[in-house]
């Protein structure tokens, strides 16, 4: 308020505070707030979605840390280019980010081609999303060094969710609508060990053509000061507005709405290909035993996640449930 004293010295503040929104609950230090009236909780609004959005923040009985400043860019193209990334698109990365394989700052399991074994896309899952790629039978725990993992342990999450955090290279996810992070490691130089961290994402709608992106990074509250500042370069030097990975992905997400709005795409009849991993088109099951909820496969070559935020993303506009056959699943 400027000039208080002089302007506004016998104002009533009760009368004329700040509004409160009707729901606001503070979830793993994040805080979330809501404003319809009739909303659920938010545990409610995560459901089983929980299982994977904990191990992202409890591996150590503190927690994980905001390192520095958040970002906030302009990117010209529409916010679920960003969301429905994050829910699991694996084929883009060897192409789309082969410059980074090719200088050797990420692992070729972790952005290369996907495989089965490695990859995992988890979907239906309370309307959200998450991809994984792991290492069967050997335990890189997201790139963390020994100083920090030695912190880890269980705690506040199950055994299951535990190994599968120990066995991950990455976990990246969509809590529907807007609200994606990632769990990586990365290097800034080919020539120096990867560092692990975590980064959040929202995506602002500005319109149908723009999106503001946030974003933080994050580290565990127990590592030194040391590692916390080389992950925080890590994730300057790929997630961020001048970011290797962010470079890549926004040089290609313009061009879809774009192109899809144009005079020779509607004489065409253009329409977008969501078959990736359906019936035929793979050999690939549901793993029956999976010790998560959600539907899991276990290659990667698939977009269960991005369907699984467009019927969402329906059933919200419409207020309409959308009928799916079996081979979604």
């Amino acid at each position: 308020m400027p000039v208080r004293t002089q302007g506004y010295a016998a104002l009533d503040f009760k009368e004329w505070g700040l509004f409160s929104a009707p729901h606001v609950e503070s979830y793993m230090g994040l805080v979330f707030a809501n404003l319809d009236p009739d909303a659920v909780s938010f545990e409610a609004y995560m459901g089983d979605y929980k299982w994977y959005f904990d191990i992202q923040f409890a591996l150590s009985e503190g927690g994980m840390e905001v390192l520095g400043e958040p970002h906030r860019w302009i990117v010209d193209a529409n916010w679920k280019q960003g969301a429905e990334n994050f829910c699991g698109d694996s084929s883009h990365t060897q192409m789309t980010h082969k410059s980074v394989l090719e200088t050797g700052i990420i692992d070729p399991v972790s952005a290369g081609a996907p495989k089965e074994g490695t990859g995992l896309h988890i979907h239906d899952c309370s309307g959200h999303a998450i991809s994984i790629r792991q290492l069967p039978g050997e335990a890189p725990f997201i790139s963390y060094p020994p100083e920090v993992t030695q912190h880890f342990k269980p705690g506040r999450l199950n055994q299951d969710q535990f190994d599968l955090a120990e066995r991950s290279l990455l976990q990246n996810g969509t809590l529907f609508p807007n609200f994606s992070f990632l769990h990586i490691g990365l290097s800034d130089s080919p020539q120096k060990p990867h560092a692990g961290f975590l980064t959040l994402r929202v995506w602002q709608p500005k319109g149908p053509n723009q999106m503001e992106i946030w974003n933080w990074i994050l580290a565990p509250v127990e590592a030194s000061p040391e590692y916390k500042r080389r992950a925080y370069q890590v994730g300057m030097s790929s997630f961020s507005p001048s970011g290797s990975f962010e470079q890549d992905d926004v040089a290609v997400w313009p061009s879809v709405a774009r192109t899809a709005a144009t005079i020779f795409a509607e004489i065409n009849n253009m329409r977008f290909n969501y078959q990736m991993g359906l019936g035929d088109m793979s050999s690939s099951e549901p793993i029956r035993d999976w010790v998560g909820p959600g539907v899991a496969n276990s290659t990667n070559a698939g977009e269960g996640g991005l369907r699984t935020f467009h019927h969402t993303w329906y059933e919200r506009m419409t207020n309409s449930k959308l009928e799916l056959d079996h081979h979604d699943h």
